[in-house]
């Protein structure tokens, strides 16, 4: 039976690993991150998940360990945050590059310096092109449902791509909020027993992450992102059985408010919910506004993003994090992904929300107000800053 309990965000993605029956655990804590891997940690201890908890002395150590892991055809998961991403940058492109279906979740934290634990999203935006599937979180309740269906996406036999959930740090990472939990029979039904086609075997041995010299890396790239790409529709497919098992619904961009706005404001994370009181506060004053919330993050969902956009005039983009000499990452990307478009809205670019400073309803409301003065009148700057004191 399905109940409904108060968890913590960090408690609920241990609740999911375990209910997924994970094979191998393998990471490092780090702030806001931590609550997760202690919880895995008390679980196997406590026999409650059978699973081999690998002690590691460092975040570079914890991916590696799952590399192997998942090599030999485990399911594993990891976690980190900010600083331990990074640390584990340079094995996170072994995986995608090797097929190998890891599943971690990032509490998402602020970089270094000056040093921050709290959240923005600099850390999820310098890992954006690693090879993962990508999903932002809004709630507790959505950091438990993705994680489960990033196994179910990451180990689909079409897919073989590691996946990253994405929820704030602390914002979500440290917030009790009531969640459903489901039936372990359901997640069983949804999360098929896994086996990896390609595992490891010492009566067939065979080399995996061999040296690629020119005449072959190339083509090794291009086979890589066309399998990728080819993900997107895989990721749609398991939210729809997500739903169909749940009753509750993920689309790559979800839209609130949108069928007659003028001007849409576009957010990523657990923002959006604050944004959505902005949203129903300016509507009752008789204004077309409404948000566009990108769910999806890798591979980009180009064709979802043009029609949840369709029609409006104005799209107002919330960055939380800075391309230092440049603006705002996501808002670049989406300059990118309508400047082809013969009817694209005008898109305007604002940075806020860094090293956990909270954006207000009234901010958001200043936000569109602000960007239909640009959108009319033009600006010097490439993006502005909210809530900065100058």
């Amino acid at each position: 039976m399905t109940k409904r309990v108060g968890l913590e965000g960090s408690f609920a993605v241990s609740e999911a690993v375990r209910m997924a029956d994970v094979d191998v655990l393998s990471a490092y804590p780090i702030t806001p991150q931590t609550h997760i891997v202690e919880r895995l940690s008390e679980m196997v201890a406590d026999g409650d998940l059978d699973a081999e908890f690998i002690c590691v002395e460092s975040e570079h150590s914890a991916m590696s360990a799952c590399v192997g892991a998942s090599a030999a055809g485990a399911r594993v998961f990891t976690c980190t945050a900010g600083q331990g991403l990074e640390l584990m940058h340079e094995v996170l492109y072994i995986p995608s590059s090797m097929r190998l279906p890891v599943v971690a979740v990032v509490a998402n934290r602020a970089l270094s310096s000056p040093l921050s634990v709290w959240g923005d999203h600099s850390d999820a935006m310098a890992v954006r092109d690693i090879g993962w599937v990508q999903i932002f979180a809004e709630n507790v309740q959505q950091a438990y449902d993705l994680t489960l269906c990033a196994y179910r996406i990451a180990e689909d036999k079409d897919v073989l791509f590691p996946a990253m959930v994405h929820l704030d740090g602390f914002h979500l990472s440290h917030v009790i909020e009531p969640v459903i939990l489901p039936d372990q029979r359901q997640v069983d039904d949804f999360i098929p027993e896994f086996e990896y086609p390609f595992a490891l075997n010492p009566d067939k041995p065979v080399s995996m992450g061999c040296y690629g010299p020119p005449y072959i890396y190339t083509e090794a790239k291009k086979s890589q992102n066309v399998a990728f790409e080819s993900s997107r529709k895989i990721v749609s497919k398991a939210w729809g059985e997500f739903e169909g098992i749940f009753e509750r619904s993920y689309l790559p961009v979800e839209s609130y408010r949108t069928e007659d706005a003028d001007v849409i404001l576009l957010v990523m994370g657990s923002f959006a919910e604050t944004a959505m009181l902005a949203i129903d506060r300016m509507r009752k004053e008789g204004k077309k506004v409404g948000l566009a919330r990108l769910r999806l993050w890798r591979p980009f969902p180009f064709d979802e993003i043009r029609k949840a956009v369709k029609g409006a005039k104005l799209l107002v983009v919330l960055d939380r994090c800075i391309s230092f000499g440049y603006g705002g990452p996501v808002c670049s990307e989406l300059r990118s992904a309508f400047y082809r478009e013969k009817n694209r809205p005008d898109i305007v670019s604002f940075i806020g929300g860094l090293g956990g400073r909270d954006i207000t309803i009234d901010q958001y409301e200043y936000m569109i107000k602000r960007g239909k003065e640009i959108s009319e009148n033009g600006s010097e700057e490439e993006f502005e800053m909210i809530g900065v004191r100058q």
